[in-house]
């Protein structure tokens, strides 16, 4: 039996929360489907207790709803928590949780969306047929750990970011944190902080900023050109903290907002991280040659052994997996092949929200373009 649909959201995280709400709006029906046992797993499950929102909430919010006014600038996670579960309330977004989606393709005979899932409670094999297809399974869907010779050797717990919670359990231990991104940053601070010996893996230049510093540089960007922008955050960060070269910390040569804007990547916001680097209680080293045992040997041959390492190395999106002829969208990594902001719509019906690398603010933008996009196919094939 197959169930027919006008629009198949696959993913109730953010993005496919965002697009149900925006569908909504216009009085579009559609299915929204979710392999975990809950909306926005990842916000949920497998973040780190201390975390906040990197921006401020003027920059996070979905689409057509507000946080309370008595919310603080930059939200905790359980408060964003509970934004989105007002959200689903206020909107009415009814996610099937447990719906695995194993194939889809676009028929060109029936020109239409099939789709063969699984039920992951009952093991019963589920097919759909929409119209409209949205990629709302987000660029976070799996770990993304690296390959390191003899990563296998290491006795100490190994573990990804996404299982950290807190440095209460490391008390003592030495801690190796590979990747200087925000997670990074933010995971060898709370390790510092809970009486860990941290150490962190710095392989690639980062921008440091101020969060006060990119909340500014935001909202100027809306009146000046961007390269003006970053050259006023890069003179007032290095005024803030240094030379951070000197403990190997090295900035772009591209400003910061101009590189989130090129590539995707963010600024790093500090949390207290480099001034514990400035005094030695977080050590900065260079990229894994190779892993012998508990030691682990560094670029220059210095080693150092350490009982436990966190991987804050991102996620990868695991589209592809399904999707069967999604070329016209997404490469071969499953992100988009156009740049941003052109990238949401494939050939046939076919979307995505949420593969930018733009933030919560670039995942309403993709709602809202999709969503208005369907409504103006919808009106001209019935019109």
């Amino acid at each position: 039996m197959e169930e027919e649909m006008v629009v198949l959201i696959v993913g109730a995280g953010p993005a496919g929360l965002a697009t149900a709400a925006c569908l909504t709006q216009l009085s579009i029906p559609h299915v929204i489907v979710e392999r975990e046992e809950c909306s926005a797993s990842l916000w949920r499950n497998r973040v780190y207790d201390r975390l906040k929102l990197h921006l401020a909430k003027e920059f996070c919010e979905l689409p057509h709803l507000s946080y309370p006014e008595d919310a603080p600038t930059y939200i905790p996670k359980d408060q964003f928590v509970n934004y989105l579960d007002n959200y689903i309330d206020y909107f009415n977004i009814r996610p099937r949780y447990h719906i695995s989606i194993e194939s889809c393709m676009y028929d060109e005979v029936r020109k239409c969306w099939t789709t063969m899932a699984r039920d992951m409670v009952t093991s019963m094999v589920l097919k759909y047929k929409a119209q409209f297809l949205v990629v709302a399974s987000g660029e976070n869907s799996a770990q993304n750990i690296p390959m390191i010779p003899g990563l296998n050797s290491f006795p100490g717990e190994v573990i990804h970011s996404s299982k950290y919670k807190s440095g209460a359990t490391y008390s003592g231990k030495s801690v190796l944190v590979v990747g200087c991104g925000n997670s990074g940053m933010e995971i060898a601070y709370d390790l510092a902080s809970h009486g860990a010996n941290a150490s962190i893996v710095v392989r690639s230049p980062v921008h440091v900023m101020t969060k006060e510093l990119i909340r500014l540089g935001m909202t100027l960007v809306q009146y000046l050109p961007v390269n003006i922008v970053d050259a006023f955050l890069v003179m007032t960060s290095n005024f803030i903290f240094g030379d951070l070269s000197r403990h190997g910390i090295v900035r772009p040569k591209i400003g910061p907002l101009l590189l989130k804007s090129n590539t995707g990547r963010s600024a790093v916001i500090d949390v207290g991280t480099v001034g514990l680097i400035k005094t030695g209680m977080i050590k900065v080293l260079g990229g894994i040659s190779k892993v012998k045992g508990n030691t682990i040997e560094f670029e220059g041959r210095k080693e150092r052994a350490f009982d436990a390492i966190v991987f804050a190395t991102g996620y990868k999106s695991t589209a592809n997996n399904w999707l069967k002829n999604g070329d016209s969208m997404l490469n071969d990594d499953g992100l988009p092949k156009k740049r941003f902001p052109n990238h949401w719509k494939g050939a046939n019906g076919l979307y995505c929200a949420g593969l930018a690398r733009r933030g919560l603010a670039g995942i309403a933008m993709d709602a809202k373009n999709i969503a208005d996009d369907i409504f103006s196919t919808i009106t001209s094939i019935s019109g």
